[in-house]
């Protein structure tokens, strides 16, 4: 069934955009403010906490990798209900055994379940959404930092009313579960394609590599503060429900930018101007928590959000205008989301040695900081004329 085939199927797909795009993220976001109580419980290291971020991430890269054969075996519908059923299977085994090493087998299972639906929602919005590819994007993109908000917000509060920090991790599975059902009752979601090339050979286009490595670079930022925001201003002071939700405060921020900058670039074909604004906000934010963590910490903290918010959704966009074709455009997304995430993967590893090497957080602010006025300096090579010169084979 096409999302376009009906008025009732457009909606359904709009629906689904959200409830998939909520189910994303809480794998990765309910654990840093519980943290504390994780590593009490569990006796993890700083580098070993890191690995519940990293190896979700490291899983959405590698199997993105592979999207493309993804695509050919199991199809949209199967391989999406293959991951919901992954991360409900995640969280539950989270909230029925707290061990250490459950968490970091659930990290994996939960991963590469969000890796399966990441890998294919790519090329069903090109395809259902061709005259609204900037804003279905976008509401994607809102939907996945809606979705790491709430439950940074929402796991302490689950934990303090069960009086157990799994049941913080665990609650996850009800959307899961819903997300499922949703998703096995509606018709929607194109079946295996036999005709699929399973394999990608855009490999030694130098494109390929630059949008991939950008797409890793300017969203980096957001695994080190899903991770590591809570513990920061916690070593500062504060308590594990406020500093909780500065991750909500900060994913406000994050769903503006990811509605509002698709809007925009709906207007547009150069994404130059509104990428070079995102990341402006990523560096002042940086800045921010690194110079006056206490003076203005919800002011630092948004505009980190803005800026992660729009680049998730502009450099994503950014990858699909190089292809007409959805197909097409769904391998080179697959590949940059690959590449891209398997960078990210080391941005939480990266800034927990930091810490453990350092004693603060500080060194990491500086690394996001010098890298985000990097990018700034890259985003100008993405003139919409070099798309045809610079086309990446599919």
């Amino acid at each position: 069934m096409s999302l376009n085939s009906s008025t009732a199927g457009r909606f359904a797909g709009w629906g689904l955009l959200v409830v998939l795009g909520l189910n994303l993220r809480p794998i990765l976001s309910s654990i840093s403010p519980l943290l504390g109580e994780i590593r009490l419980a569990t006796g993890l290291s700083f580098q070993s906490s890191a690995l519940l971020t990293s190896l979700p991430v490291v899983c959405m890269g590698l199997v993105a990798l592979v999207g493309v054969r993804v695509e050919a075996q199991l199809g949209e519908r199967r391989g999406i209900a293959l991951g919901l059923m992954m991360i409900l299977l995640a969280c539950l085994a989270r909230w029925l055994m707290g061990q250490g090493s459950t968490l970091l087998v659930t990290a994996l299972l939960g991963g590469a379940g969000v890796a399966l639906i990441q890998a294919l929602v790519p090329a069903m919005i090109k395809r259902e959404f061709h005259h609204r590819v900037p804003v279905a994007m976008g509401v994607y993109s809102a939907s996945l930092m809606a979705g790491g908000g709430l439950a940074a917000l929402l796991s302490p509060v689950a934990a303090t009313y069960f009086q157990q920090w799994e049941a913080g991790l665990g609650v996850w599975l009800l959307p899961a579960l819903a997300a499922l059902l949703l998703w096995a009752w509606l018709p929607l979601g194109a079946a295996k394609n036999a005709n699929v090339i399973p394999a990608y050979k855009g490999l030694r286009n130098r494109r390929a590599w630059l949008l991939a490595l950008y797409f890793g670079l300017v969203n980096c930022g957001y695994m080190s503060l899903v991770a590591w925001l809570p513990a920061y201003y916690q070593q500062l002071g504060w308590g594990v429900l406020p500093s909780g939700s500065l991750l909500a405060f900060m994913t406000i921020f994050q769903v503006i930018a990811a509605l509002l900058m698709p809007v925009l670039a709906q207007r547009g074909i150069d994404r130059r101007p509104l990428l070079w604004i995102s990341l402006l906000a990523q560096t002042i934010g940086y800045l921010g928590l690194l110079i006056a963590p206490l003076q203005f910490p919800h002011l630092w903290v948004a505009l980190c959000g803005f800026g992660l918010g729009a680049c998730f959704a502009l450099s994503l966009l950014l990858t699909l205008d190089h292809h007409r074709d959805p197909r097409q455009a769904g391998q080179l997304a697959a590949f940059v989301q690959g590449v891209g995430f398997l960078i990210n993967a080391i941005s939480p590893w990266m800034t927990g040695w930091l810490r453990e090497l350092t004693g603060s957080f500080v060194s990491a602010w500086v690394v996001l900081t010098v890298t985000t006025v990097a990018m700034l300096v890259v985003t100008r090579v993405f003139s919409p004329a070099t798309y045809r010169t610079a086309s990446v084979p599919a």
